[in-house]
């Protein structure tokens, strides 16, 4: 397989476990308030989502540092995608989104 496609691949992957952990980390937060065991929640969650992340790295790497570099864009691109899909609403007169500031 050409170079460039194992890249474009490295990327895609390093998106996919973007999600995947951003996207936990969310559905974490949200559930935190109703939960009898937040620390707990949170902790385990935190290994969840940080173990399949260095496991999906560990693969995509296959020992080439090319290949992780491409994973950590990728990874890096689904956090500022969903930074910008799940930002809270602003409202009409609020220029920065902060409340009182």
């Amino acid at each position: 397989m050409s170079g460039f496609i194992v890249l474009v691949l490295a990327v895609a992957a390093g998106a996919g476990l973007g999600l995947l952990y951003y996207g936990g980390l969310w559905l974490t937060v949200r559930r935190l308030p109703g939960s009898g065991r937040p620390a707990l929640l949170f902790g385990g969650s935190f290994a969840g989502r940080t173990g399949l992340t260095l496991l999906g790295f560990y693969l995509v790497m296959d020992g080439s540092w090319e290949r992780m570099l491409a994973c950590l864009v990728g990874f890096i691109m689904a956090r500022q995608f969903l930074i910008f899909r799940l930002r809270p609403e602003r409202e009409p007169g609020d220029r920065h989104g902060r409340e009182g500031v």
